[in-house]
């Protein structure tokens, strides 16, 4: 016995709208960030050398352990 599967629906290249409002929808998912931001995050590993975080939107930060504190000896664990 055999069973045929029915076949997915076709996707049209208009599906979603004009190219502007292609653009404007993954606008609206994309968060964007500067140089110097201040953001918010959870640390998701640590390493002798850097602190990993996720930020949300899909993005990892890298603080390098240099970068932790001004004195020159710190411990990412701490």
């Amino acid at each position: 016995m055999t069973t045929t599967m029915p076949s997915p629906a076709p996707v049209a290249v208009n599906d979603i709208g004009s190219t502007e409002e292609i653009l404007a929808a993954v606008d609206q998912t994309i968060k964007y960030f500067d140089d110097g931001d201040i953001v918010e995050g959870t640390v998701v590993k640590v390493d002798r050398d850097e602190v990993l975080l996720d930020i949300g939107y899909k993005t990892e930060g890298v603080i390098l352990a240099r970068e932790l504190s001004i004195k020159h000896d710190v411990d990412p664990d701490e």
